[in-house]
């Protein structure tokens, strides 16, 4: 995997510990500086061009750009931006599914590109990851059964004879019918689907589950009853979950911290409630400006203005400076760090150096449309 140097990097030393929740517990994932890099290298045409001085280059998408984090084991901790901001690519790091380009994944303080043999094929076991789409990601050729069991077979967890009474076991945690377990995900409904994707999950005793998008497609109803099947599986199994959603409700629902990602970087950490109730970055205030609640008062709403840069070409200094209002000229020019700006919370803006402080953080607080 071919790496490129960061514009603007952050010095050594000057970003913030990630941490955990005050009085959690130890941290059960720990990620030190992760990067994720898409490399589009040139073919043979472009390099006959820069013989003649075309001065074409490899195409480097920044997907995940730096990126510290502590998940305190049984924390429910979600991932929030717009689309492309990183969030799914980094959720994938984190299950071992893609490689980190640069950086650290610890699990139970081992770094786990290090492990070999039995350690690395447990703990690939005991990161799962849940994917948005039930029906492109569980076979269409395969019965329940064997979605579910197979694997669990694989690993050894149990003998082959042994598959329909574990399976039936794993379909009633996730509130599924056994007797169903020959049929195939295309007789199966979107929320039905789900829960299987779940079971999948469960079959081989995982320890945390990454979960990427997993209500999206589902109806308001059915929504709700899976985020209360993860809740209960949460409390059942000891789970640990990092919940990756564009559905702010979702998250303000099911979180314990949110983490909010723009352009690869995580811009602010907090516990749920003080992110809802004030949030720090601008980014995350323009987030929750836009959405709808049911209040007396009256609502204008903006969209945030203009586009997400593109992660092949990031502004210089502060990604989000093209499109904050409250952006000066440091903005422009150097990468905030991600620090504690008091009470745990971690956000990475330079308003909160200023003399007159982050005008979110007063009272009426301006809107960021």
């Amino acid at each position: 995997m071919t790496t490129q140097a960061d514009n603007n990097p952050v010095k050594a030393g000057t970003a913030a510990s990630p941490g955990i929740a005050p009085g959690a517990s130890a941290p059960i994932l720990e990620l030190g500086q992760v990067h994720k890099r898409f490399v589009r290298s040139l073919d043979m045409a472009e390099k006959i061009a820069n013989l003649f001085g075309a001065g074409l280059e490899d195409q480097v998408v920044r997907a995940v750009d730096d990126v510290n984090l502590s998940v305190a084991k049984g924390e429910v901790v979600g991932l929030v931006g717009e689309s492309g901001c990183g969030k799914s690519t980094l959720g994938r790091v984190i299950a071992g599914i893609l490689e980190a380009s640069a950086g650290t994944v610890k699990y139970h303080g081992k770094e786990v590109s290090k492990m070999v043999g039995t350690e690395r094929r447990a703990t690939d076991l005991a990161i799962q990851m849940i994917f948005q789409d039930p029906m492109a990601s569980l076979n269409p050729r395969m019965r329940v059964v064997d979605i579910i069991g197979e694997a669990p077979v694989v690993h050894g967890i149990i003998r082959r004879n042994e598959i329909d009474g574990y399976v039936s076991e794993v379909m009633r945690k996730v509130g599924l019918d056994p007797a169903t377990r020959m049929r195939y995900p295309h007789q199966f409904s979107g929320g039905q689907r789900a829960r299987i994707g779940i079971a999948r999950a469960l079959a081989v005793n995982p320890k945390v589950l990454v979960c990427d998008e997993s209500t999206a497609a589902l109806d308001v109803s059915i929504q709700a009853q899976v985020l209360n099947l993860f809740m209960d599986l949460r409390r059942e199994l000891d789970l640990t979950y990092v919940f990756v959603s564009h559905d702010l409700g979702v998250v303000e629902h099911i979180s314990d911290r949110v983490a909010v990602m723009y352009l690869g970087r995580i811009v602010e950490l907090a516990g749920t409630d003080a992110i809802f109730e004030r949030p720090n970055h601008p980014y995350t205030r323009a987030l929750l400006d836009e959405v709808p609640r049911l209040d007396a008062k009256k609502k204008h709403f903006t969209a945030l203005k203009g586009e997400i840069p593109s992660p092949l070409t990031p502004p210089p200094g502060c990604h989000f400076h093209p499109r904050c209002p409250f952006a000066f000229d440091r903005c422009r020019q150097e990468r905030p760090a991600l620090k504690d700006v008091g009470k745990g919370r971690l956000s990475a803006c330079h308003l909160n150096d200023t003399p007159e402080g982050n005008p979110l953080m007063r009272e009426n607080a301006p809107a960021v449309g």
